[in-house]
């Protein structure tokens, strides 16, 4: 049993990592990103690498086939309703996130979103918050909070078996999980549920680029850049944003 605790844990914290990470890793402009120097946020970056290197082997041999056999057999409509449902589970942390950025807008609005989605939504498998009412996603998390109040992202780590990070995410994440964990569950599926969605995006990006750990490095800090500041941020350089709703 303790076996089967610690093993849900981990994959419920590799997902609260993996929501963070861009739902197609292919999209940075690989030959800008591979040509770019260490960062200067990256003093880590041998052991850095050398994790991003075990992470990949995981997600090969241990995620991917799940994640496989989990599309071979799951209707579409079944996934699009855990999906659903998952995302849908991220709005309470979302909606105290924009409440301490002052956000009040954005605080009506996921609060909104929950209370539709879990009630009419069908516990969250629907999302008549957004095809009835207009009312679109834009999720936040205390990391963004602390990036609105000018809290550095610090160095650059990437976390065995959990992914990309910084100081300033992981500090939020971890403080989420440990004041209730709920989030963390949230997190956890939505993450696992946008990777089923999307790891061929993902796989690819790895796969041709002839820097990935620089590819996934990059992409991962400078979408955090633009989600926490905005319209004031260069846009990270990606083609295509193909899930609006990620955070």
């Amino acid at each position: 049993m303790a076996i089967v605790g610690r093993g849900l844990l981990a994959l419920i914290i590799l997902g609260a990592f993996t929501a963070r990470m861009p739902a197609r890793a292919a999209e940075p402009d690989p030959t800008a990103l591979e040509a770019s120097e260490p960062a200067d946020t990256d003093p880590m970056e041998d052991l850095n690498r050398f994790t991003s290197g075990l992470n990949r082997f995981f997600r090969k041999t241990i995620i991917d086939p799940v994640v496989d056999g989990y599309q071979a057999i799951t209707p579409e409509a079944v996934q699009k309703a855990l999906s659903n449902a998952a995302s849908n589970l991220t709005e309470p942390v979302t909606a105290t996130s924009s409440l301490l950025q002052g956000d009040i807008k954005n605080t009506k609005n996921a609060t909104g979103r929950f209370l539709v989605n879990s009630t009419f939504g069908l516990g969250g498998a629907r999302d008549p918050a957004r095809e009835d009412l207009g009312m679109e996603q834009r999720r936040e998390d205390l990391g963004t909070a602390l990036g609105h109040y000018g809290v550095p992202a610090g160095p650059h780590v990437v976390l065995p078996i959990l992914g990309p990070s910084n100081l300033r995410d992981a500090f939020g994440d971890a403080a989420v999980m440990l004041t209730n964990p709920l989030p963390a569950v949230a997190a956890g599926a939505t993450g696992l549920v946008t990777y089923s969605d999307h790891h061929d995006d993902i796989q690819g990006a790895t796969a041709s680029a002839l820097n990935p750990y620089v590819v996934e490095r990059d992409a991962y800090e400078q979408r955090r850049v633009y989600q926490i500041q905005g319209e004031s941020a260069d846009a990270p350089r990606m083609t295509n944003d193909v899930q609006s709703t990620e955070r």
